[in-house]
């Protein structure tokens, strides 16, 4: 429009891409690590099932656990932010839907920063994929 001024182009640094991603933050590489271990470890945060994982009964539980902790088939299309937090796998011939998400310390909010421990909580919660 004639007479408007005109906001100066603002020109964005280069995307950070690490491995598969698409999108990363400077943070990415941490989240990730984090989310590494939680997820192969099952602690430093909360594990939740749903209540048709949790129907399925122990045995089926260690099941799905072991999987979850050795699942390592991240790729651009499940994972387009390079932080390792959701997954799909199949056991036992039920298809299982994990994921990670960031709380504050007192699971009242989402973590100021995903990358920090001292201000985060992980929850990983585990479903089938019906459930979703």
């Amino acid at each position: 429009m004639q007479g408007q001024p005109v906001e100066p182009l603002v020109v964005l640094p280069e995307p950070i891409v690490i491995d598969h991603c698409r999108f990363a933050n400077p943070q990415t590489v941490g989240i990730r690590t984090l989310n590494d271990a939680f997820r192969t470890r099952l602690t430093g945060g909360r594990v939740m099932v749903s209540r048709a994982v949790a129907a399925l009964g122990s045995k089926a539980q260690r099941e799905i656990l072991k999987a979850v902790r050795r699942y390592d088939d991240f790729d651009a299309d499940n994972d387009p932010y390079g932080e390792h937090d959701f997954g799909r796998i199949k056991v036992s011939g039920h298809e299982i839907l994990f994921k990670i998400d960031y709380y504050d310390r007192d699971l009242v909010a989402h973590s100021p920063d995903a990358s920090d421990p001292s201000v985060t909580l992980r929850v990983l919660t585990i479903m089938l994929a019906e459930d979703y």
